[in-house]
């Protein structure tokens, strides 16, 4: 597992670091350093994938939907050289590595990495869903998914989501581990196949709901089709379900397929979703972080947070001593860790952290004071 990052002269970092735990949440203002900490591991990743240096160049535009655009971009304005550097501390034998990333010109779309660049850290070299990344601009609804060629062993959901039809087609009759059960299995028959645990999810997180996931044979493409339960009523096609299970989906169908000492990693996790679904999310990712895995979050809902503290207080599912929120505050607060508690509480509540609600409300109330 990682414990922590280190992140000089990229972007608007000059020197950063960061503690990791099963249960790290990144939250705060927009344009404070989220996307750039999960930009960080996700070049990290590359050269992990790519042992030896990757031909010697991190791709700035393309793997993993990244868009990070020119070389000189990346760099901070203030940077005393034309080095990015990104480390690693993992508990796996207490490995370190450090990558020192170079910018070769202004207009590179690519980072130089120098010739003995160490090999990544297991942790980030895991394949099909041993590494799951999912951005925040995931798939919405399609009648038809992308298929990818890869040996159905190393197929993950995407990076959008794409192929979670074909994942949970291939997958359907695999039994899901015990930890990521949902509570319910033992009352409702104890079914614990991917497709049975999959809806028993969603239905709990969205609204209750049968799935059909296909792969055709004959067509590169696989479709999703829902169904209402206890109904003889046709399929349903995704773009007459809503936003919502198409961006919450790869998520769960992701979570499920974990094993201890993988890593997940989500952006938003929150969209298109109704506050409730939005907790028990939160809940869900929690509960995969407690069963061994690494899951990162980046998120602007208070409702996945407080889902995840329901997770360490109530659920018991999560030890509050693995989850970890980095708060990215303004320039003069820069970036806040905050600590779970056995009882649900944080360690800080600094200004800004969730606190709009507080705001909006004492508004509301000397509004109404002055209507009376």
């Amino acid at each position: 597992m990682i414990t922590s990052l280190r992140v000089r002269n990229f972007k608007r970092f000059t020197d950063a670091s960061f503690a990791l735990r099963p249960m790290t949440v990144l939250t705060g203002l927009n344009g404070t350093g989220k996307s750039t900490t999960i930009q960080a591991l996700l070049l990290a990743r590359q050269l992990a994938e790519a042992p030896g240096g990757g031909g010697g160049v991190v791709q700035l535009n393309g793997p993993y939907g990244l868009a990070l655009g020119e070389a000189s971009e990346v760099l901070h304005p203030d940077a005393p050289d034309s080095c990015i550097e990104i480390g690693l501390d993992t508990d796996t034998a207490g490995r370190a590595v450090t990558y020192r990333l170079h910018v070769p010109d202004e207009q590179a779309l690519y980072l130089r990495v120098p010739k003995g660049t160490p090999d990544g850290p297991p942790e980030l070299s895991l394949r099909g869903c041993g590494f799951t990344y999912l951005c925040a601009e995931r798939l919405g609804p399609r009648d038809q998914l992308g298929v990818s060629a890869e040996h159905p062993d190393l197929i993950g959901v995407g990076v959008q989501g794409e192929y979670t039809a074909q994942v949970l087609a291939l997958n359907e009759t695999r039994s899901v581990r015990e930890e990521l059960q949902h509570p319910s299995t033992e009352a409702t028959h104890g079914v614990t196949t991917l497709r049975t645990q999959v809806e028993t999810w969603a239905s709990d997180i969205i609204r209750p709901i049968k799935i059909n996931a296909q792969w055709p044979p004959g067509i590169t493409a696989s479709t999703i089709r829902f169904q209402e339960p206890g109904l003889l009523s046709e399929a349903i096609r995704p773009a007459n379900m809503g936003f919502g299970f198409s961006y919450a989906l790869p998520v769960i169908v992701a979570g499920l397929l974990t094993r201890p000492g993988d890593l997940l990693i989500v952006e938003n996790p929150e969209a298109h979703l109704h506050p409730g679904g939005q907790s028990k999310l939160g809940r869900f990712l929690a509960r995969v972080a407690g069963s061994g895995v690494q899951v990162v979050v980046e998120t602007h809902s208070d409702h996945v947070l407080n889902g995840a503290r329901l997770a360490v207080a109530d659920d018991r599912v999560l030890d509050p001593g693995a989850g970890v929120i980095h708060y990215f505050g303004d320039e003069e607060v820069g970036t806040v860790p905050i600590d779970f508690q056995a009882s649900g509480e944080l360690t800080e509540w600094p200004k800004g952290f969730f606190d709009q609600i507080e705001h909006d409300l004492g508004r509301l109330a000397r509004a109404r004071r002055r209507g009376r």
